[in-house]
């Protein structure tokens, strides 16, 4: 691989309450995955996610997630298909129509949190997800954890799927993330999870706890923006996949 985008989650703040340093991140990534005010965001603050990308450069994408302030959407709620549907329709809505004000354009959509995990293992919600987008704008790409239902979802949606790793979170042996809270689930050192990227971008394949390989197309690579060392890891995957020859770039421009 030549080229591989870089994402990551912004605008997750809400009201008085900051999270994360997006303008910092902005100079890093690529692509930004913007909140779109269910599980965090509102519309100043995407505003300004929207006008920062726009002035620097990075791809801009809906970020919707289930509607939990309190929980930042990492809380499973048992919605019907019908209801997911509907939500992410919404959000992907509000992220066009602010983007659109701020003068930039929304190019894909990326679940969160306790939605993208779901989706990622339920085929009737990731069906659910790819028909909203498609209903909304099926111009949208879909940014999808790779190895995961979510991938055939968009593909048979008829939607452009570009499929995407994290640089801070550890795979199980299925290739699916280990979740939060148990060992390996986390990865916080920058250096640590910029070599373990480029091990997976050159090998082609996602690397699990115990050094297996899945082989899988990677063509964006995630760093999650609320966290302590987020900047850090950013820079760190940057640098050292500039260093290989890799160039990074987003998928859409």
């Amino acid at each position: 691989m030549t080229s591989v985008d870089l994402n990551a989650d912004l605008a997750e703040g809400f009201g008085a309450y900051a999270c994360g340093d997006d303008e910092a991140m902005l100079d890093v990534v690529t692509s930004a995955n913007v909140a779109c005010g269910l599980h965090a965001g509102d519309p100043e603050i995407m505003v300004r996610a929207f006008k920062l990308a726009k002035t620097k450069g990075v791809a801009v994408g809906a970020h919707p997630g289930f509607p939990d302030l309190w929980g930042f959407g990492r809380r499973r709620i048992p919605f019907s298909p019908g209801e997911i549907e509907r939500l992410v329709a919404y959000q992907i809505g509000a992220a066009q129509a602010l983007a659109n004000y701020a003068g930039h354009r929304v190019t894909y959509v990326k679940t969160h949190g306790a939605l993208g995990n779901v989706a990622a293992e339920d085929r009737t919600v990731a069906d659910a997800v790819a028909r909203a987008v498609r209903a909304v704008d099926r111009d949208l790409r879909l940014l999808a954890n790779t190895l995961t239902v979510q991938v055939s979802a968009g593909e048979t949606a008829g939607l452009e799927v570009v499929q995407e790793i994290f640089a801070d979170r550890g795979y199980a042996e299925d290739g699916r993330l280990i979740p939060r809270g148990e060992p390996g689930a986390l990865i916080t050192a920058a250096d640590e999870a910029a070599e373990r990227v480029l091990s997976m971008i050159t090998a082609g394949a996602i690397v699990t706890a115990s050094g297996r390989r899945l082989p899988t197309p990677i063509q964006s690579v995630c760093v999650h923006g609320d966290s302590a060392h987020a900047i850090d890891t950013a820079r760190a995957v940057r640098a050292r996949l500039e260093g290989a020859g890799v160039a990074v770039i987003p998928f859409r421009t």
